[in-house]
């Protein structure tokens, strides 16, 4: 009877034996390998480190290092084989026998934690810690263990043992916001990691175990004792004698902490502004948000901003036009002459025969934080507009010389009737005076002979960023009346064509390259003519005569060659001077950030002391 009851049974069972055979067969077909789901879940592309870039001189110094974090990449090979034994002995003695995680220490760590209940012992092998530092955070926490040994795991299988030593050692942490031995050796030895001895080596091999309680410049004892172990360890595992230990302990460490490079701020800013402008260009950003709609352009900018940051995060050297020199002198005209004064100033000065940015002022006294007024500050040009939207169109559009006339009495563009500056009618009058004086009449009469559309296409030319439609239409922009107004560095690139009819934006970069010297970037703007040589003759002189007998007599430097143009707005908010000698073109602006009257200042001309000072 059991036996034909078991018979049943298997009978009944057999349909659902190979149904669960199908399905367990299907399900099989599902079953990924542990390293299929590791490399899908952790992702390893390539390693990147950042490291600090560097802004030079026009000679080639340093003047800014971009960093944050510091770090400096060395090559394997130059990194000596002492310095990378001593981490090998302290940190991770089994390093070129595991595959990343040393399960023994894991078990001894394991242990000690659940006896406290808590993370108190670690069981980090370099390859971990390489994880760790470069792709996770350094929370205590398990959910962070575990992530480190799976991102360990696609290390190892990615990189071989010597590629993962020689990261490791530029990613470590030496407190201070220095990361890497050569960036340690440099900033507390002001050497290169090849270059310091092996007590030296040792003691910035004390760092990284606890960077806050081993920082050499906080607590040198702690660090020296620290050195001391680590060579009783090396001498221990026989990687160096006795009497040689003993030597290499007592040889003095004499710290060199380096300073931080920072100098020069009101050009530094700016340098760094316009390397997003020469990303931007050169990739095709500045396109692309110019055409971008709607919700595109906020889309854009963040790509941008995280291209600009990846470029600068990868060692860069950034090649400037800055002369220290003029930059100290420009600096210390603008505070010398506003010394004591609530008054704020900006300069900006080009080098005429390359057209390049050698010296900028953000403000009196400025510092990084602030406004940087000389690119950044845009307000009324004032009679400083006057040659380029006025004279020169006329010029150049009818051929007039400077001694042609033109009348200075009172002159309406429909209901709006500008007055000279004094209220004064001066009859027919010259160019050569008109301009020297700034007659408003005289100005708005040439403006509008010229045409609206003539001028203003001569105008658009210098590329001025916040010029619109409403200035296109309005009369009054021939006095300096603009709804946004110009930069101090605008406008003195605008007056670079009158040293030989063309313009080309001036620039502060000359080139970007990595630390192999291999170009990156730079700029590839070619000069457009704007004025004839016939008309570029004339406003030369025309320019000169302000200096020589006009309103601008306190600019004078003493050059063969000085021309200018002052400029001052309604109620004397803005004072401006802007001109050229045969080297260099300035333009300087004074006056108060939330603008107000400076008339008590008028008379004193700030704005042409600080250009003479900064010419002469």
């Amino acid at each position: 009877m059991r036996t034909v009851f078991g018979y049943m049974l298997i009978v009944l069972l057999l349909p659902v034996a190979v149904f669960l055979f199908y399905v367990a067969n299907a399900e099989a077909h599902k079953v990924r390998s542990f390293d299929e789901v590791v490399d899908d879940k952790i992702v390893i592309k390539d390693v990147h480190l950042s490291q600090a870039s560097t802004i030079v001189d026009k000679d080639g110094n340093p003047y800014l290092e971009i960093h944050q974090p510091y770090r400096i990449i060395a090559d394997g090979k130059n990194i000596p084989p002492f310095l990378k034994e001593l981490f090998l002995q302290s940190e991770d003695k089994h390093f070129y026998e595991h595959s990343g995680i040393n399960a023994a220490a894991v078990m001894r760590a394991m242990l000690v934690n659940a006896k406290a209940d808590g993370i108190e012992q670690g069981a980090s092998t370099i390859t971990q810690q390489l994880a760790r530092n470069v792709y996770l955070n350094h929370d205590r926490t398990l959910v962070r263990k575990v992530s480190e040994i799976l991102y360990a795991y696609e290390l190892e299988k990615r990189l071989n043992k010597d590629e993962i030593l020689n990261l490791y050692l530029n990613a470590i942490y030496f407190n201070h916001q220095v990361y890497g031995v050569e960036a340690a050796s440099q900033f507390y030895f002001q050497k290169h990691v090849n270059e310091l001895t092996k007590a030296q080596l040792a003691f910035i091999a004390a760092i990284p175990n606890n960077p806050s309680l081993y920082d050499p410049i906080q607590h040198f004892n702690n660090t020296k004792k620290r050195q001391e172990r680590l060579i009783d360890m090396m001498k221990r595992e026989e990687f160096i004698t006795a009497s040689e230990a003993e030597a290499i302990k007592k040889e003095p460490i004499k710290l060199q902490v380096r300073d931080r490079i920072d100098k020069y701020a009101s050009y530094s800013t700016y340098v760094e502004d316009e390397l997003t402008q020469l990303i931007a260009k050169t990739e095709g950003f500045d396109q692309q948000l110019k055409n971008a709609k709607g919700d595109e352009k906020a889309v854009i900018e963040h790509k941008l901003k995280d291209r600009v940051e990846k470029v600068r995060s990868s060692g860069i050297i950034v090649y400037t036009s800055l002369d220290p020199a003029l930059q100290q002198k420009a600096e210390n005209a603008v505070n010398s002459v506003l010394s004591g004064s609530s008054v704020q100033a900006s300069a900006a000065v080009i080098q005429n025969n390359s057209r390049n940015i050698v010296a900028l002022v953000g403000g009196r006294n400025f510092d990084r934080t602030q406004f940087n007024r000389s690119f950044q500050g845009f307000r009324q040009p004032g009679s400083t507009i006057k040659p380029l939207l006025d004279y020169a169109p006329y010029i150049d559009t009818t051929q007039a010389s400077i001694d042609s006339l033109v009348s200075a009495d009172k002159y309406c563009v429909g209901r709006w009737c500008p007055k000279n500056y004094s209220g004064k009618e001066y009859g027919m009058v010259t160019l050569k005076t008109a301009l020297a004086n700034s007659y408003n009449t005289a100005a708005l009469r040439l403006f509008v002979k010229t045409g609206n559309e003539k001028a203003y296409s001569y105008l658009e030319k210098f590329d001025f960023e916040r010029m619109t439609e409403e200035d296109r239409n309005s009369y009054g922009k021939a006095l300096g009346g603009f709804k946004h107004g110009m930069t101090t560095l605008e406008i003195a690139g605008a007056y670079t064509s009158f040293i030989d009819g063309t313009f080309k934006k001036p620039h502060a970069i000359q080139k970007v390259t990595d630390r192999q010297g291999n170009l990156l970037y730079e700029w590839k703007d070619e000069p457009q003519t704007v004025w004839s040589k016939a008309t570029t003759y004339k406003m030369r002189a025309l320019l000169a005569g302000v200096i020589q007998n006009g309103t601008a007599k306190k600019a004078n430097p003493g050059k063969a060659y000085a021309g200018g143009k002052t400029g001052t707005t309604n109620s004397t908010k803005d004072l401006w001077f802007s001109g050229l000698t045969d080297q260099y073109t300035a333009s300087v602006w004074v006056g108060k950030d939330l603008p107000e009257s400076i008339r008590y200042l008028e008379s004193y001309a700030p704005n042409q002391l600080i250009w003479r000072n900064i010419m002469r």
